[in-house]
């Protein structure tokens, strides 16, 4: 029993019985409404896995989420909520598409220019919020929201000026092509790729008819990136800490204020890669009207609460959020299925995970009580 109590508070089995327990919630709301649970998984585990192309936009649309996911926990780790990663993916997509449709570079100019760009723009909303925190004391939370409408209305403004709006549109312009950071987007689309990959039925269906880029090459190497700064630097030590214990941080000599304005300064800056990579490799390569969040930002809580105390574990569930949200799609469509079935098994998962903090003190107190009856 011992090791079965071990097995329990183990965060990864843990987190494994939360999407397992949402699957089932998921499957007796879809019986009480009158649909067939088992064929309506089958459908939605189809809809992921039956095709090339299906896998491989599962794997492009979880990198923004992967990348907000990593932003968020990134300021957990910190002692920090960064609700406002919404608002930095969206000032990231504001700028990169404004600086590729006025920049005319070369590509390997071009590229990095305008993600950077994205990227600062992000950082620096993110810093706004740490600053406002570590300077007048204005939680986080309340400032993130702020700033996420903020973002949503500039991207309106933006969208519909005489500058950069498209014609009979809701958007802009796309950036220019050299701004792109889809892999063979010019050889796919030519004679001799056309021609090579209609020999190949496995990689014409996965790059020929899908937004193949680097963004979920990019995203996997930041979680990386984020593990290293978190657990193998000096400030990342702080930030900790801080996150940990204010107290104590302060006791040792660290400077609280400016490492919060630093943590929140590096979340925004993901949450600003994540903007920009969608705009440079994915979609239209533009932005256009909000009339309400696309919760890239706000889907990457949820992956960050599901990852288990680890930035690898975002990778996974930004997975698993992108292929639930995917077989939505499919779910609504063949079965007539009510599609938001899917945001209750989001909801429900994050639910249960939420849930897993107390599984170790439920575990003792089972086992507590199980000694003291024998």
């Amino acid at each position: 029993m011992k090791k079965l109590d071990n097995i329990l508070k183990n965060p990864l089995v843990s987190t494994v019985l939360a999407i397992i327990l949402g699957f089932m919630v998921a499957s007796v709301i879809l019986l009480a409404v009158g649909y067939k649970p088992g064929q309506c998984l089958a459908v939605m585990f189809n809809a992921v896995f039956s095709r090339p192309k299906f896998i491989m936009n599962v794997i492009i649309k979880s990198s923004p989420i992967i990348l907000t996911g990593l932003s968020v926990f990134f300021a957990f780790k910190s002692g920090l909520f960064n609700i406002g990663a919404e608002g930095q993916y969206i000032a990231s997509t504001i700028v990169t598409t404004i600086l590729g449709i006025i920049l005319d570079l070369p590509p390997l100019i071009q590229v990095p220019v305008i993600v950077l760009g994205g990227v600062l723009a992000g950082a620096l909303l993110g810093a706004a919020v740490g600053f406002l925190k570590a300077k007048f004391g204005i939680n986080e939370v309340i400032t993130s929201i702020m700033f996420n409408w903020i973002a949503l209305y500039l991207c309106n403004y933006v969208s519909n000026s005489e500058r950069f709006h498209r014609p009979e549109s809701d958007g802009t312009f796309s950036i220019r092509d050299s701004g792109f950071t889809n892999l063979f987007y010019n050889w796919k689309f030519s004679k001799e790729g056309r021609e090579y990959l209609k020999n190949n039925q496995f990689l014409n269906d996965a790059v020929l008819k899908t937004d193949f880029s680097l963004n979920f090459i990019i995203a996997v190497i930041m979680a990386f990136v984020v593990w290293l700064i978190l657990y193998k630097t000096v400030k990342g030590y702080e930030f900790r800490v801080s996150g940990i214990n204010v107290d104590a941080a302060r006791n040792n000599g660290m400077c609280v204020e400016r490492n919060i304005v630093y943590s929140m300064l590096i979340a925004g800056a993901l949450s600003g890669l994540a903007g920009a990579l969608t705009v440079t490799g994915t979609g239209s390569h533009n932005i256009h009207v909000l009339a309400i969040f696309e919760n890239n930002g706000f889907n990457g809580m949820s992956v960050a609460l599901i990852a288990g105390g680890t930035p690898f574990g975002c990778i996974f569930a930004g997975l698993l959020f992108s292929g639930l949200i995917y077989a939505g799609q499919s779910l609504q469509f063949k079965t007539g299925a009510p599609s938001e079935i899917v945001n209750i098994m989001i909801g429900v998962i994050v639910f249960f995970v939420a849930l897993t903090q107390f599984m170790p003190t439920l575990v003792d107190m089972i086992s507590k009580r199980r000694n003291k009856d024998v």
